[in-house]
């Protein structure tokens, strides 16, 4: 299953949004970012592309940065709510969390608030494994982020096969076309990812290649 973080705005991109929510039925969720958060104030594009992916019965979930824990649990909050009631999320991503298990309860906190606005689908996005005990606060953990060519060689560790491979995503970014990223992601014990071409500081505003070829 594909999880796309999309951060493209609908007017910029429109046929690109149209192909995500033409493959509902390939996609695990997709990532609502109008302004590496929600914004000051609604945009009704990100809105209407909002209801129509719901309504094809994709999960949407509203990034949130938490800045490695350092981020104020209220602001974190705020653009959790603002995420529900501006674009009615239905989950939640927080973005650059932390994997130091001394900010565990941080997180649980920041866990029980999402679900609180609304949250069905929580998603952490460390980037790497994190201390196993992540794996009982949300319910997919992002265990790598980066390129292609870091991701060629990555490792895995051995608890996460005491786990469901539902409860992880991979996300690789400076795809080459024909990469077998997809089947490593498979070998290594992750059910969700998602791989694009782009690259640079902005690699996700590209649709994935397995998008990309079905369009």
């Amino acid at each position: 299953m594909l999880l796309v973080p999309l951060y493209e705005h609908p007017a910029d991109r429109p046929e690109d949004w149209e192909l995500l929510i033409r493959s509902a039925g390939r996609l695990h969720s997709v990532v609502l970012n109008p302004a590496s958060g929600p914004g000051e104030a609604p945009d009704e594009r990100f809105a209407a592309v909002a209801q129509r992916l719901r309504d094809a019965g994709v999960p949407v979930l509203g990034y949130t940065d938490t800045d490695y824990g350092r981020r104020p649990h209220s602001a974190v909050v705020q653009d959790l709510l603002r995420h529900r009631d501006w674009y009615g999320a239905d989950g939640a991503f927080l973005d650059q969390a932390s994997a130091d298990p001394a900010l565990l309860s941080h997180y649980g906190r920041l866990g029980v608030a999402a679900r609180a606005a609304g949250a069905r689908t929580l998603v952490l996005n460390h980037g790497v494994h994190p201390h196993p005990d992540y794996a009982g606060l949300a319910d997919l953990l992002v265990t790598f982020e980066g390129p292609w060519d870091a991701y060629r060689d990555a490792s895995v560790p051995p608890w996460t096969a005491d786990h469901p491979a539902q409860r992880f995503c991979h996300l690789v970014y400076a795809v080459p076309p024909g990469a077998p990223a997809a089947e490593l992601a498979r070998q290594r014990g992750a059910g969700v990812h998602c791989a694009v071409p782009g690259t640079g500081a902005h690699p996700w505003g590209t649709l994935p290649h397995a998008l990309e070829a079905a369009g």
